[in-house]
């Protein structure tokens, strides 16, 4: 279902008509978190051209780094589906979760106990202020739609996601699916 009330879980789909927005053009977000106050979410799938072993040489594994939006590039932040494994984690909805303990983690995927279905790591976040997201979404700049990938988003979601998407939604988005993405391009 699409075009519902955001929330905490839902997924940010980017309307075709961002073209040329650096940061959300062909984006899909995982809100994080939504009340009054604002909005934060992680983009699923731009990845960046390096791996949490470039930025942290003690963490010994080729994990992709994924540009999760351009508040606090400078920031890493990280998603996953292993509560009981990471302390003080913050459950997102659908047993996907935010943050937590990062030493645990170190140790966690040091000793081979977490791998790319477990975790995903993001450069910066994307973050609305209060009302900003819902401006918006009544210019029909997002679609909002359930995660029906449950926490297996994890690992689902990758450079293709966006046309997967749009594919879904039908209608016109279908034909925006097989668009280049510079029209410029064509």
């Amino acid at each position: 279902m699409a075009n519902l009330n955001p929330e905490k879980g839902h997924l940010l789909i980017a309307e075709p008509s961002i073209l040329g927005d650096v940061s959300f053009n062909r984006s899909v977000i995982l809100l994080a978190d939504h009340n009054d106050k604002g909005s934060v979410g992680f983009i699923l799938n731009k990845p960046l051209d390096f791996t949490i072993s470039d930025l942290l040489p003690e963490i010994e594994t080729p994990l992709r780094v994924y540009n999760g939006g351009p508040v606090e590039q400078d920031n890493l932040y990280f998603i996953h589906k292993i509560p009981d494994l990471i302390p003080e984690s913050i459950e997102i909805s659908n047993g996907i979760f935010w943050g937590g303990d990062f030493n645990s983690v170190i140790q966690l995927i040091n000793e081979g106990k977490l791998n790319e279905k477990d975790i995903r790591f993001f450069l910066g976040y994307s973050g609305w202020d209060a009302n900003q997201l819902i401006t918006e979404l009544i210019s029909n700049t997002w679609i909002v739609t359930e995660n029906i990938y449950k926490n297996s988003i994890i690992e689902k979601s990758n450079e293709a996601f966006w046309k997967e998407k749009m594919l879904e939604l039908g209608g016109d988005y279908s034909i925006w699916s097989n668009a280049p993405e510079n029209p410029s391009f064509n």
